[in-house]
């Protein structure tokens, strides 16, 4: 007798859903960049994204412009974390890895006591500089995921971050979003410029790119670039590469932590 057939996801949130089915928590590294403008508006789309699937996500904002971490957050790091909206929550972290560094050099503890802090949050997105992400991921790393801008500095910046990552932790996979006006004739040519930079020089490759455009409206569905993308980081065994639908358009508008777009806006 012939075994039933398996039904395919008929979508990337299926498919994600199928994915978490075990309740597996996945860390996202989002490389900081000082050179983009809008950064927060990257965070946000992604955070979108992933709530297409119905995941629920954790910002920790450790970048060097981000909110300084709570006082009590050493003690009682879940009491520090802000609930944005169903799919959304935030900890403002500047600074705080750095509490967990033990005598490697490295802070990967930090991601334990966040896992055990939110143990609710299928997706912890964390933002941080280059060299804080590669204390916190030297154990495992995850793909990374640069930004960059419609400015040249951003890009030389990106490229700063990725052969940091190289180097240290042989890092040679890397995602790009791009926090720009989609209508801006030189957006493609920013990501060819860094995967053939990242090629010729380090021997790395750009997986994927996306854009965030901050000039578009936030209640509009989550561009297909950016649901690829964030499905690439989310899907290890590769699932089928679909589009998002969008069940709840209310959720689709992210509220904004208290300082989050403002720490991010230049």
């Amino acid at each position: 007798m012939n075994n039933p057939p398996r039904h395919a996801p008929f979508d990337q949130a299926h498919g994600l859903r199928q994915l978490f089915a075990a309740s597996r928590q996945r860390f996202v590294p989002l490389v900081h960049n000082p050179h983009v403008a809008f950064g927060g508006v990257a965070m946000e789309r992604l955070c979108a994204a992933f709530g297409e699937a119905g995941l629920h996500t954790l910002v920790v904002d450790a970048a060097d412009t981000a909110s300084p971490a709570h006082e009590l957050a050493q003690v009682d790091l879940s009491a520090c974390i802000e609930k944005l909206s169903g799919s959304v929550s935030y900890l403002a972290a500047r600074g705080l890895p750095m509490r967990w560094l033990d005598a490697r050099g490295t802070t990967g503890g930090f991601l334990a006591a966040l896992a055990d802090a939110a143990p609710r949050a299928e997706v912890i997105l964390v933002h941080a500089g280059a060299s804080d992400i590669a204390r916190l991921f030297s154990r495992r790393m995850p793909r990374p995921i640069l930004q960059a801008a419609d400015a040249p500095q951003s890009l030389t910046h990106a490229y700063a971050s990725m052969k940091l990552l190289a180097q240290r932790l042989s890092v040679l996979a890397f995602d790009l979003v791009i926090a720009a006006d989609g209508a801006s004739p030189r957006v493609p040519r920013i990501a060819d410029s860094l995967a053939d930079c990242a090629d010729r020089f380090l021997g790395a490759a750009l997986a994927d790119w996306a854009l965030a455009d901050p000039t578009s409206d936030p209640h509009e569905p989550v561009p297909p670039a950016l649901c690829r993308l964030a499905a690439g980081q989310l899907n290890e065994h590769g699932h089928a590469d679909a589009s998002f639908h969008h069940p709840d358009p209310a959720a689709r508008a992210l509220p904004v932590a208290r300082g989050w777009s403002a720490a991010h806006a230049n």
